[in-house]
């Protein structure tokens, strides 16, 4: 079995000693994302402008491998407040559309940087 490191300056730099994501045959592993810009290096906004910045860079992640959004076969959000799920949803199905991948969502007393959510994922993608 091969891995190969996957990364791009288009989503924030692990804050951590991590990788962005592993791809491994089809399959890719994508870290925790949380809402850092990787263009200011900052977070910031409600759980909605958060939740659109995590996908957002899901999505930059997902591009470095060949992949889509639409590649996404499971996610796990962590949540600052389960209070904030709702919200969260709103932004969410946005992204995912038709056929959304299986979900996880789970509150954490604590995300890296004071972040209100995190979403890891995995996906196949053929390239």
């Amino acid at each position: 079995m091969d891995k190969k490191v996957i990364g791009t300056d288009k989503a924030p730099a692990a804050v951590g000693p991590y990788s962005q994501a592993i791809k491994t045959d089809n399959f890719l592993f994508i870290s925790g994302q949380i809402p850092i810009n990787p263009a200011t290096n900052m977070i910031s906004g409600d759980i909605q402008a958060q939740t659109r910045q995590v996908l957002d860079n899901l999505r930059a992640v997902l591009a470095a491998a060949g992949g889509s959004l639409s590649d996404i076969v499971k996610t796990t959000v962590f949540l600052k407040s389960l209070n904030d799920f709702a919200s969260m949803n709103e932004v969410y199905r946005q992204y995912f559309i038709d056929c959304p991948p299986a979900r996880s969502t789970v509150e954490v007393s604590g995300i890296p940087k004071g972040a209100l959510v995190e979403i890891e994922a995995i996906a196949v993608v053929k390239t």
